[in-house]
């Protein structure tokens, strides 16, 4: 194999998960008691990668002192993108550390796939991870005729597939591709008002190179509160994690951190917890709670709350960021 480069974008400002995005990069928001980019990792560890390539804004520390603890075997290079101009600006700013003959794996920061990574760094061609949906106007869509990728559009009106680009992309045509994105930012070619990688790509396509599609089984957009609670369930079902707690009822699967405390409590299905937290008298399902909160004479669903939090009594559907306090008296 050529030399293969990760690039993953991380630089998004996450507007629709505030007011948790206010205070925390988006990507290192928990689902099953991990960062959505610690899942990430874990794959891309695994990879002969040479390097791998974050872009970075808002919260760029934060990424840096997440993944340098958590992944110092990994050779990481932090790029910044100083304004966020549309995926296509944000691979771009790596162009200068790809080279002649390098393949690239791009994989987006805030999204979790099932998919055999190492099976793909393999493919003789270049591949785009896609998936049937039922609302493509929401999404980039490929169309595709014999496994191969005919036309790529960004969000259309009037879709005429329903295969949504999933965020995983392989391209061995590396260079080409990052001098077609630097031509498209010259020349100010933008689609829903940003410089977008499809374009780029449908370029590569147009200029006759072949990339072929293939399906991607699960696939979790991490961009609002439905969508983390949604991939908070399926990575718990996965990991099938099991609590037991004396006094109180857990239905699984969840995940309690470490050094937290249940009392007199019904949590689950599907709830995380984090580290040091407190849950006295109350019920909690479909949720996720982060470290350091209290919850205390309460009933959550559908919730996701912040670090550092004290709740008491009688709430139903909270979604709340750090250092919040809410008390019915």
């Amino acid at each position: 194999m050529k030399r293969l480069k990760v690039i993953i974008p991380v630089a998004g400002s996450g507007t629709r998960l505030r007011p948790h995005t206010l205070t925390h990069p988006k990507v290192l928001l928990k689902v099953s008691g991990k960062p959505i980019l610690g899942f990430i990792m874990d794959k891309v560890k695994t990879l002969p990668a040479e390097e791998v390539i974050f872009v970075v804004g808002n919260f760029s520390d934060q990424i840096k002192t997440y993944v340098r603890k958590h992944f110092n075997k990994v050779k990481s290079r932090f790029v910044y993108q100083e304004k966020q101009l549309g995926l296509g600006h944000a691979i771009y700013k790596a162009k200068n550390f790809i080279k002649q003959g390098d393949y690239v794996l791009i994989l987006l920061g805030d999204t979790i796939l099932d998919a055999n990574l190492k099976l793909i760094v393999k493919s003789k061609r270049s591949l785009i991870g896609v998936k049937e949906v039922g609302n493509p106007s929401n999404f980039g869509i490929a169309i595709v005729a014999n496994g191969r990728v005919k036309r790529l559009i960004e969000k259309p009106t009037r879709p005429i597939s329903n295969l949504a680009i999933v965020g995983l992309y392989f391209i061995k045509e590396s260079t080409i591709l990052m001098d077609i994105l630097e031509n498209n930012i010259e020349s100010g070619l933008k689609t829903k008002n940003e410089f977008q990688l499809t374009d780029g790509l449908q370029k590569l396509i147009q200029n006759g190179y072949n990339i072929e599609a293939f399906n991607i089984k699960k696939w979790f957009d991490c961009g609002n509160p439905e969508n983390l609670l949604l991939t908070n369930q399926y990575l718990l079902k996965k990991t099938n994690t099991k609590r037991q707690i004396a006094g109180s009822v857990i239905i699984n699967p969840v995940y309690i951190g470490k050094n937290t405390k249940i009392k007199n409590s019904i949590v689950g299905p599907y709830v995380s917890i984090g580290d040091k937290c407190s849950i006295v008298d109350s019920t909690i399902k479909n949720s996720i709670i982060n470290e350091h909160t209290n919850i205390e004479k309460s009933t959550l669903t559908d919730s996701i709350i912040g670090s550092n939090v004290i709740i008491k009594s009688g709430h139903k559907k909270l979604n709340i960021g750090d250092f919040s306090y809410i008390v019915n008296e």
